[in-house]
């Protein structure tokens, strides 16, 4: 997202240069700390995923909060999926539903880590069918080769995530509000009984205490780069499932989405 978001602003701001740095490490920690204590100018911008970059703040010491960053926009919403692999006897989520809830914590699911919306996911299925057992993996793309190898009976993870890899996966639910353009054919868990939704959120923020003159013309240029038709089709075909939420939208989503982290860290904490 941030790369494909880089080739788009330069142009949006009149021709400035645009250069995405790597900050990798503590789940994002890293990069989110800079974004938060760069100086307030408008030249350092980070790319923020939701909830597990507030979540984070729970389970460990961070120099950050909710407050320490301007929300500019959000471009992705991409919602999580309850998914089997090709193989796997369970063909609908009532299926898997059920055997998890006739045989309590016998049931594996796996997900990229814990602290953010594949754990989040994995726990309110697990609430509502009676108990999986848990498998954190170091990244999405470790728990999607265990679960297409069998290794685990089922996973959560992004429907992004899930893309390219139609002939080794099997999508059982979408947990969004509705069913997403990328999977017409996959309902909701809502759908099917579960009144659960879990996504990951990513979009741009700056540091708190931006001069509203540059807010405003941030604001402005990112929603033209969203707005730009050349940027939307190459979002679609990464698989990005679009949600633009721009500004005081886009703060109020962050600050409640700390608050649902909250609330599982202290009735469910991870650490």
């Amino acid at each position: 997202m941030a790369r494909t978001v880089g080739q788009f602003l330069g142009d949006a701001l009149g021709g400035a240069s645009v250069v995405v740095k790597n900050e990798p490490g503590a789940g994002g920690q890293i990069g989110f700390t800079d974004v938060a204590t760069a100086k307030p100018d408008g030249y350092t911008l980070g790319t923020f995923n939701l909830p597990a970059a507030l979540a984070l703040t729970y389970d460990r010491p961070a120099a950050y909060t909710a407050d320490s960053f301007t929300y500019l926009a959000n471009f992705v919403e991409d919602p999580n999926t309850v998914v089997v692999s090709k193989s796997s006897p369970y063909d609908t989520l009532a299926a898997l539903m059920a055997d998890a809830k006739a045989n309590p914590e016998a049931v594996t699911m796996g997900l990229a880590s814990l602290g953010g919306n594949d754990h989040f996911a994995a726990l309110m299925m697990g609430q509502a069918s009676g108990a999986f057992t848990l498998v954190p993996f170091k990244g999405a793309a470790l728990a999607r080769t265990a679960l297409i190898g069998g290794h685990v009976a089922a996973g959560t993870m992004t429907l992004s995530q899930t893309v390219g890899f139609e002939d080794q996966l099997k999508v059982l639910a979408v947990l969004a509000k509705d069913r997403s353009s990328f999977a017409p054919n996959v309902p909701t868990a809502k759908e099917l009984g579960y009144d659960i939704e879990m996504s990951s959120l990513r979009g741009i923020v700056a540091p708190a205490g931006l001069d509203p003159a540059v807010s405003a013309k941030l604001l402005a240029a990112l929603a033209a780069v969203n707005a730009n038709a050349e940027f939307q089709k190459k979002m679609a075909e990464q698989g990005n499932p679009m949600n633009y939420i721009a500004g005081d939208a886009f703060a109020t989503v962050a600050k409640a989405q700390s608050e649902v982290a909250k609330g599982i860290w202290e009735t469910t904490p991870w650490k």
